[in-house]
């Protein structure tokens, strides 16, 4: 029984993990379409909740376990670096 709360845990904690990316991608979209500082700083505190959470997943799981989240967090960085620049031409 054990080992099935632990599989719980762990699909939570996967869960959770791919949730904050989800909300990021969001976040990021909207800055992207209507770029403004309040939506930019709001997927800033995003992209810094996904890194906690895959710092997390990590103790949790391991480093492959995360491995789609952090290039999914890349490519995120990324858009949001392009809403900054048409914020900010």
């Amino acid at each position: 029984m054990a080992q099935y709360d632990s599989n719980l845990d762990n699909h939570s904690v996967e869960a959770q993990t791919q949730n904050s990316v989800d909300k990021l991608h969001h976040a990021v979209s909207q800055a992207l379409s209507h770029p403004a500082e309040q939506l930019i700083e709001q997927a800033e505190q995003s992209r810094t909740h996904v890194e906690r959470a895959i710092e997390q997943a990590k103790d949790s799981l391991g480093d492959d376990a995360v491995e789609v989240a952090e290039e999914m967090l890349g490519e995120e960085t990324q858009r949001l670096e392009q809403a900054k620049k048409a914020l900010r031409p």
